[in-house]
């Protein structure tokens, strides 16, 4: 087998295996329940009919299409819930946290530049607030998408990969699993996480909705 040069050592570095990190995001994601909650009857959440489908084949859910290389995201639009945000680049921080995006600015949303970028195959991970003290912020509409519903992330390059829902979950901090949700499935998978479930003044959001989308195109 031929030696990998430093590129190919510089991808699989920053492509490290989901086992890992999702030990890392599960606690950085505790970041992102740290929303007020103190809208209304707060934000929505995922209708049981929205929910993967795991025993569903890949030839069913339908297969990628014919992928490139992408660059760093740059921005994500999902037109169904008027998201329209530029997209900043989220690692770890010095006690093993995953940044979370600045709260103060409420469009705004974070790629874990650990993982692959979006459109690359892999699982692409996406995060950002569903409130901060001054109201709704980027995601507070993500619970209420449905299967086929469309996410696009723009890259640096002017390319657009679009992903299209096919699952809408909330998962208690307690019993998220990791594994399902970050794992690779062979694909260009795409998942859009924020805060939701319950809400205390104590504890904030006691779980994450995440969305479930894989790639259907690329322009």
């Amino acid at each position: 087998m031929a030696s990998s040069g430093p590129e190919e050592e510089n991808r699989t570095q920053r492509r490290a295996p989901w086992g890992v990190i999702a030990l890392v995001l599960l606690a950085g994601l505790a970041l992102l329940r740290n929303g007020s909650g103190e809208f209304v009857s707060g934000p929505p959440q995922p209708a049981p009919a929205a929910a993967a489908d795991p025993r569903a084949s890949r030839a069913e859910r339908g297969g990628n299409p014919v992928s490139r290389e992408f660059a760093a995201p740059e921005r994500v639009r999902i037109p169904a819930i008027q998201v329209d945000a530029p997209v900043r680049p989220v690692g770890v921080d010095a006690e093993g946290w995953v940044d979370a995006p600045p709260p103060d600015d409420p469009n705004l949303a974070g790629w874990f530049s650990q993982a692959v970028r979006p459109g690359d195959k892999g699982t692409a991970v996406v995060v950002g607030h569903v409130d901060n003290r001054q109201g709704p912020a980027v995601f507070y509409g993500l619970g209420s998408l449905k299967k086929g519903n469309h996410v696009e992330v723009a890259d640096k390059d002017g390319h657009t990969a679009v992903f299209e829902v096919y699952g809408v979950e909330v998962f208690a901090k307690d019993r998220f699993p990791g594994e399902r949700v970050y794992a690779s499935t062979g694909s260009a998978e795409l998942r859009v996480i924020t805060c939701g479930g319950g809400y205390s003044k104590t504890s904030g959001y006691d779980g994450n909705v995440v969305v479930f989308a894989r790639l259907s195109g690329v322009r």
